[in-house]
C-alpha cells in the first residue's frame, strides 16, 4: 500500500529524475573542472559509474532524507488522521506488531530510495558517458563490474544511513495525528543536525550527529576499500534507531487511539 500511494511514487520519480537531469547537464556542459561541483561529478564524464555516485552525493543532503521523512512521518500519523488506526488495532495483531510492521516497510523504503538513485544513475551514466575500467579515488583501476557492485553496495550503505532518520520520523509520527507535523519535525531534525555538523565550535557533537557520516559511502571507491567510517555510521544509525524506536514503541503501546 505504501509503494502504491501517489505521493510515494512521485517521490521515487523525483529520485529517478535527479540522476537523469544531472547526467544530461554534465553531458551538455562537459562537466565541472577537476574537484569542482558535487563529489564525483568531475569524474562522471570519464566513467558512467561515477554518475550514480555523484547522484547519491547530490540527493543525500535533501532529496533522500525528504522522501524518508514523508514516509516515516506518515507511518502512524497518517493512519490516525484517516481514522484507520483504530480499525487496524481491532485485529488481533497488537500494537507492537503493527509498529514493527510499519518500521519494516519504512526501512525497506530507505533501501529502495537509495537503490533507485544508483540504478537510475548507472543507466543515465551508461547512456551518456563511456564505461570500462573504473579509476578509484586511490588512483588504481578496477573492472567495470567491480565498480558497478561497489555502487550497489554504496546504495545499501546510504539506505542504512537513513535508519536513524526513519526512527526519528516514526517517533514523531506516534506523537501526533497530523502527518504534516510529523514530516516537518523529521525534516527539521535533518536541518538542525546538518547545521550543527557544519559549526566547528560544536565539533565535539559531530561524531554523535546522525548526518555526520552520511557521505562515508565514498570510501567504497578507494583501493583497498575503507570501512572504518562506514561501520561508525552503521553503529550510530543503530543507536538512533534503538533509542527513538524504543520511545516510539512506548508511546504507541500507551497512546489513546480512540480520542
Amino acid at each position: 500500500m505504501v509503494f502504491g500511494r501517489a505521493r510515494v511514487r512521485a517521490l521515487l520519480g523525483l529520485l529517478v529524475a535527479v540522476p537523469v537531469f544531472l547526467a544530461l547537464a554534465v553531458y551538455l556542459t562537459g562537466g565541472p573542472t577537476h574537484a569542482g561541483g558535487p563529489a564525483f561529478l568531475d569524474q562522471a564524464t570519464e566513467n558512467g559509474v561515477f554518475t550514480a555516485l555523484a547522484s547519491l552525493a547530490v540527493t543525500m543532503p535533501f532529496f533522500i532524507p525528504l522522501s524518508v521523512a514523508v514516509v516515516a512521518g506518515d507511518s502512524i500519523a497518517g493512519e490516525a488522521s484517516l481514522g484507520t488506526l483504530r480499525y487496524l488495532l481491532v485485529r488481533p495483531s497488537g500494537r507492537s506488531r503493527l509498529l514493527f510492521a510499519k518500521a519494516a516497510v519504512v526501512a525497506l523504503f530507505c533501501m529502495v530510495a537509495a537503490l533507485v538513485v544508483v540504478l537510475a544513475g548507472i543507466v543515465a551514466g551508461l547512456a551518456f558517458f563511456p564505461h570500462g575500467q573504473v579509476v578509484t579515488l586511490s588512483g588504481t583501476t578496477i573492472p567495470f563490474l567491480d565498480g558497478f557492485g561497489r555502487s550497489l553496495l554504496a546504495a545499501l550503505v546510504v539506505g542504512a544511513s537513513m535508519f536513524g532518520l526513519a526512527a526519528i520520523g516514526m517517533f514523531a509520527s506516534t506523537f501526533t495525528d497530523a502527518p504534516i507535523v510529523a514530516m516537518a519535525m523529521t525534516i527539521g531534525a535533518v536541518v538542525v543536525a546538518a547545521i550543527l555538523d557544519g559549526v566547528s565550535q560544536v565539533a565535539f557533537l559531530h561524531p554523535w550527529l546522525f548526518t555526520n557520516y552520511w557521505l562515508a559511502f565514498a570510501d567504497l571507491l578507494r583501493e583497498p576499500m575503507r570501512s572504518a567510517n562506514i561501520w561508525k555510521d552503521l553503529a550510530l544509525q543503530g543507536g538512533y534507531a534503538a533509542f527513538f524506536g524504543s520511545v516510539a514503541w512506548a508511546r504507541m503501546t500507551s497512546r489513546d487511539v480512540l480520542a
